[in-house]
């Protein structure tokens, strides 16, 4: 786990969700081949040399094809005089062996995916270009990816990483439209009747089958409360935000602990998936919601709108209608949880080595800014080629039948990201109202992502901690009264003072809290 004392793994897990689409690509509004890199933002086409220059890039994913079959490749070649060599690695331990390896012997890639605990690593090492002196050569890619994926790339005022540029929350209450109706139910707008509902699923029989087989909410583990907390104005366990124009963690807003209070009344009703807590993964609680077992969940769109969940929602029963849920209402506002505006899709680094190879480093530059650029490479990571794997029409970016053929790799080349929402309404027209939806749901903006991990803290042991004792409180095992308790061991045993303190230090010199 990274840097963070967050919510939970499952949490973390759910959150990001949204990477269910990590293997769908986006196009690109003009032909790659033979355009000179930057051309559309007013620079200089790279010269081109008379021997391509080889660039060796790795990363995690799957699916990539062999070179003669990569068509994004061979665009990306032509377009900027080189030989690229994209290697990835299914396995994310895999990768991070080989680059420890890597790093290590100083066979360094030229390009590299890495976490932000990596990033911290090598660069206190020494292994890292500071990038800081390269700003103005890389402004296309900088203006992409906007000034707070740049501060999620920097460590100590030295600029050392291009993170990703912003993902797009996904998740909200789903709620059975035709359980609702059959109990007489409107969709709930408050937590009050929130509780209500699941209540009433668990109690009235509302898939009719004369069976009590029902329950009202599933998720994963605690982060199937995210809304609640949301709605106590509380941006989840262990994470820092800003309130009242001061930067707070979550432990020590009192409306945490009122928020465990209503959860765990959410729990006594009875009302809540027996196997809430051991539940590790999305697909575990989504077959329940498909099943029919369950008539809330707090989900990410892909997982309930896709085709194929479609039509197994509508094969158990086809009457079966799953809707959103706008953010409830609750003491502390109305929130669909919380956002980590710190946290990274993704960064890719340049080793300091490259500095000595300017020729080398100057076409990685360019490659950032090529697949940074909407009207040439930008467009091709997205979407593959234009009069091939889509067209345009009236401005907009219309896909052809092979764009789902052969484009279902070009995520693996998104090195700076991808603008979410233009493409998820390219790939996922039928979704689209979905997509809006969740992405308008206010939401607490937490900033654990920038945070790192000061020494002498264990975010695993801490966060194992967290977990196992907020479970206690909300299922009764402990009593709140003993909140305060819990709090003293956590900043004792686990170290979770040095954290807190360093996290408001390094918030307060990015700028948090001075509103």
């Amino acid at each position: 786990m990274n840097r963070k004392a967050s919510f939970s793994l499952a949490l973390t897990t759910v959150l990001l969700g949204g990477t269910i689409l990590a293997g769908c690509s986006t196009q690109q509004p003009e032909a790659t081949a033979g355009q000179p890199a930057g051309e559309a933002v007013g620079q200089e086409a790279p010269k081109s040399s008379a021997k391509p220059v080889k660039l060796d890039i790795i990363s995690t994913g799957n699916g990539l094809p062999a070179p003669d079959q990569d068509q994004i490749k061979q665009e990306l070649d032509k377009a900027l005089g080189i030989e690229s060599n994209l290697t990835v690695y299914a396995s994310g331990d895999d990768y991070k062996n080989q680059l420890n390896v890597r790093m290590a012997s100083g066979n360094f890639p030229d390009l590299f995916a890495l976490d932000r605990a990596q990033l911290k690593q090598y660069a206190e090492q020494g292994l890292l270009l500071d990038l800081s002196a390269y700003k103005d050569k890389l402004r296309p890619t900088l203006d992409f990816i906007g000034e707070d994926s740049i501060k999620k790339g920097s460590l100590n005022n030295k600029f050392y990483a291009i993170a990703k540029a912003p993902n797009i929350p996904y998740n909200t209450f789903w709620i059975r439209k035709d359980w609702l109706d059959k109990v007489g139910l409107q969709p709930p707008k408050t937590i009050e009747e929130l509780l209500e509902a699941a209540k009433a699923f668990t109690e009235k029989d509302p898939d009719g089958n004369g069976k009590k087989d029902t329950f009202g909410i599933t998720g994963g583990k605690l982060a199937a409360f995210s809304p609640i907390f949301g709605a106590f104005g509380v941006g989840g366990p262990g994470n820092f935000y800003e309130k009242d124009g001061k930067v707070v963690n979550s432990f020590y807003d009192p409306a945490f602990k009122d928020a465990l209070a209503f959860i765990k009344q959410v729990v006594d009703s009875g009302a809540v998936d027996p196997e809430l807590l051991s539940i590790n993964s999305t697909p575990q609680y989504q077959q329940k919601g498909i099943k029919g077992q369950a008539g809330i969940m707090w989900i990410d769109w892909p997982n309930v709108t896709k085709d194929e969940f479609v039509a197994q929602i509508k094969a158990v029963n086809a009457d079966a209608e799953w809707i959103q849920l706008p953010a409830l209402k609750g003491p502390g506002g109305q929130f669909e949880g919380a956002y980590d505006i710190g946290a990274a899709s993704g960064m890719y680094a340049i080793p300091k080595g490259l500095e000595k190879n300017p020729e080398k480093l100057t076409k990685v530059i360019e490659l950032l800014n090529y697949v940074s650029t909407k009207d040439t490479g930008s467009a091709l990571v997205q979407f593959g080629i234009k009069g091939k794997h889509y067209n345009e029409e009236n401005g907009k970016i219309v896909p052809t039948e092979l764009m789902a053929k052969e484009m279902n790799y070009s995520w693996l080349y998104q090195f700076t990201g991808r603008p979410e929402m233009e493409y998820l309404f390219v790939k996922f027209a039928q979704q689209a109202p979905y997509i809006e939806f969740a992405n308008n749901q206010p939401r607490i903006k937490t900033l654990n992502g920038f945070v790192d991990n000061p020494t002498g803290y264990n975010s695993a042991d801490a966060t194992r901690f967290i977990d196992e004792e907020l479970a206690k409180f909300v299922y009764g095992k402990r009593p709140l009264s003993e909140y305060d308790a819990f709090i003293k061991t956590l900043e004792t045993s686990m170290n979770y003072k040095v954290y807190l303190d360093e996290g408001m230090k390094q918030l307060a010199e990015l700028g948090f809290g001075k509103k």
